[in-house]
């Protein structure tokens, strides 16, 4: 044998049993951590979805430190705080508003000091996506936003404080955005050696997507998963997605032939109107939820890692409240059967656990909080 190939043999046979103790080691971490991540709650609208508006006035109405309050009360254990890209990127460059990264300082304390954690995701507009999925300068400036977010809160607890690399990436080419995420896990590291990143699929981040990746080689990660299955149900009445879901109000879940055979007329348009029909030909149920649930969890099994559902949920305007209830106990009771945290969507906004008055205040709907499984106080 080469002396030169025997000196890289006793190398590796060094290097990788260490490389799999750390792996290991990290692993743990992420289990033990996804433990702070078991009943969470959307915080949309607020640094996030409002592009027209981050003033300070929007920002200390929106989700005040009462609603945060609330939140806690409730039971939920974390908040998913999402944050705009280009706002932050503006204020990481001196642009726009000079206060906007002190105002999300205090969100974030303020959050952390009821006991919660929270998820730090980042939640870019559309334009930004689209630039990311076609360019490789725009992955550049990705990366570089995300070292001075995650060193700016890598002061904070790590035990609570979690990174989340990107909401629904739309990245089309699972490749492509195993690539970069494993570009921006790296850079998060980098600055940010103790807390624990939280990593998704491609496109819109449901299960199928998330089934396309390997995990990343950094061990202290989460993965998470988004679930709105059938959208047919979850976004009746939604003005984007789909453009026929406008039509629809009142479609009942779990479907029947008999509840839906005059429903589907909603739906002007024959093609679309057969996929209304297929959501009761499907056989839409418990069982159903409960079975893509577990292939989710198979995966996460399949690669010793832990696993998140950080949205799901039902939009208010069309759906019956009783088919929204049941629902979001189906899916909330199959994602606890198999283990997995969850994060409803969302606080107050279309499909929320609360509601805003005519003053703007936030009320809590109790059959929602009985839906999700808690108690309340």
């Amino acid at each position: 044998m080469p002396f030169r190939f025997h000196c890289l043999l006793v190398l590796l046979s060094l290097v990788i049993p260490a490389f799999a103790q750390d792996h290991a080691a990290d692993a743990k971490i992420a289990f033990a951590r996804a433990q702070h991540l078991q009943r969470g709650i959307n915080t949309s609208h607020w640094f996030s979805q409002n592009a027209q508006d981050y003033s300070a006035h929007h920002t200390d109405t929106e989700t005040t430190p009462d609603d945060i309050l609330t939140i806690a009360r409730l039971g939920f254990d974390n908040v998913r705080l999402s944050i705009d890209a280009t706002p932050l990127e503006q204020a990481f460059h001196g642009w726009g508003d000079a206060d906007f990264l002190p105002r999300l300082d205090k969100a974030v304390d303020e959050i952390l000091a009821t006991g919660m954690a929270v998820q730090i995701d980042l939640h870019p507009e559309e334009s930004f996506k689209q630039q990311v999925r076609s360019s490789n300068d725009a992955v550049d400036r990705l990366v570089l936003l995300w070292r001075p977010l995650a060193a700016r809160y890598a002061g904070r607890d790590p035990e609570r404080v979690f990174f989340e690399i990107m909401n629904e990436p739309e990245v089309s080419d699972p490749y492509r955005w195993a690539g970069i995420q494993a570009r921006v896990a790296a850079a998060i590291r980098e600055v940010a050696p103790a807390n624990t990143i939280i990593a998704t699929g491609p496109n819109y981040s449901d299960i199928v997507d998330l089934l396309t990746q390997h995990p990343l080689p950094d061990g202290n990660v989460i993965y998470n998963f988004h679930f709105y299955d059938p959208h047919e149900f979850t976004h009746q009445g939604a003005n984007w997605g789909a453009s026929w879901w406008i039509y629809e109000h009142g479609i009942p879940y779990p479907p029947t032939e008999d509840s839906m055979a005059a429903l589907v007329k909603q739906v002007p348009d024959l093609a679309d109107r057969s996929k209304l029909e297929n959501y009761w030909l499907d056989h839409w149920d418990a069982q159903r939820i409960r079975l893509l649930i577990d292939e989710a969890q198979g995966w996460a099994k399949t690669n010793h890692v832990p696993l998140i559902c950080n949205e799901f949920g039902v939009y208010r305007q069309a759906a019956e409240p009783v088919s929204r209830l049941a629902w979001l106990h189906d899916v909330r009771s199959a994602l606890e059967a198999d283990g997995i945290g969850w994060a409803m969507w969302d606080y107050h906004e279309g499909f929320g656990v609360a509601v805003k008055d005519a003053n703007g205040k936030s009320v809590v709907d109790p059959d929602t909080v009985k839906a999700l499984g808690l108690k309340g106080k």
